[in-house]
C-alpha cells in the first residue's frame, strides 16, 4: 500500500476551491481512489455552529482540520482540504504534521470573488456587517511556494488536470 497524502486547496472565499477540489476528487475516483474531502463550510457548521472568526477560533479550527486529515492519512485515505486557511501559519501546520502534503493555490482576483459571492459574505463585508472576511477585513496570505497554482476563472477540469498530473509526477497516484 502506498503512503497516503493531503492536498490543501486555498484561496480567497468564492475563488473556486470547492469546484476544483470536487473535480480533483472525481478524477481520483475514476482512478479507483476514494479521497475524503474536508470541506471547511461543512466542518464549521459542525464544529463551530456560531463562529466568531477570531484569530483564536480560526487557529483552533484549522488545527482541527489538520488533525482530522492526519487521522485519515495515517489510515491510508487520501485527503483533500477545501478551506481558505487565510494565514500561511495554518497551512504550514499541515506541512509540519503531514509527510506527504501539498498546497494548491486557487488564484482568483478579489473582484471576481466579490462578483460571485454565493454566500453573501463580501456583501456583508462591504456593508460593514463583518470585518472578518479574508481579502476585505481580514488578511489573506497567499502561499509563497504552492506546489500547484490554478486559476479560479478557468474551468475546474483544467485545474483538476494540473493537480492530477502533479500527483502522478510525485508518485502519489497512478
Amino acid at each position: 500500500m502506498k503512503p497516503s497524502f493531503c492536498i490543501w486547496f486555498t484561496g480567497l472565499p468564492a475563488s473556486g476551491k470547492s469546484r476544483l477540489a470536487g473535480a480533483v476528487a472525481d478524477g481520483m475516483r475514476r482512478r479507483g481512489l476514494d479521497p475524503v474531502v474536508l470541506e471547511s463550510d461543512a466542518l464549521r457548521r459542525l464544529l463551530t455552529p456560531e463562529p466568531d472568526y477570531s484569530e483564536k477560533e480560526r487557529g483552533w479550527f484549522y488545527g482541527t482540520i489538520v488533525e482530522l486529515a492526519r487521522m485519515f492519512v495515517e489510515k491510508g485515505v487520501p485527503v483533500l482540504i477545501d478551506a481558505t486557511g487565510n494565514r500561511r501559519a495554518y497551512r504550514a501546520r499541515g506541512r509540519q504534521v503531514l509527510h506527504l502534503f501539498a498546497e494548491v493555490f486557487v488564484d482568483t482576483p478579489l473582484d471576481v470573488c466579490m462578483a460571485r459571492d454565493p454566500k453573501g459574505i463580501y456583501r456583508k463585508g462591504r456593508a460593514g456587517e463583518s470585518r472578518t472576511v479574508p481579502g476585505l477585513g481580514a488578511l489573506y496570505e497567499a502561499p509563497e511556494a504552492p506546489e500547484v497554482v490554478c486559476r479560479g476563472d478557468q474551468p475546474a477540469e483544467a485545474g483538476a488536470s494540473k493537480v492530477l498530473v502533479f500527483m502522478e509526477e510525485r508518485g502519489w497516484i497512478e
